[in-house]
């Protein structure tokens, strides 16, 4: 009962925006640790915002490969 109160308490990971196994795929002479997802997806999301931020300082509303 204890274990269910203290995993019910966790907070849910957000979502993945990166694919987990692609990534694995991509990577060919190394292992690839768990946090390494989590860190990868932070700064893709963050890339993204970025990107958009520079479209719309741009008067755009589509991104595009210069935005990166």
């Amino acid at each position: 009962m204890a274990a269910r109160k203290k995993a019910a308490r966790k907070k849910a990971p957000a979502e993945l925006i990166i694919s987990k196994a692609r990534t694995k795929n991509a990577v060919k002479k190394c292992n690839v640790g768990g946090e390494f997802y989590e860190a990868l997806d932070k700064v893709v999301r963050e890339l993204i915002k970025d990107a958009e931020a520079r479209a719309i300082g741009n008067k755009r509303k589509t991104l595009k490969a210069v935005d990166l």
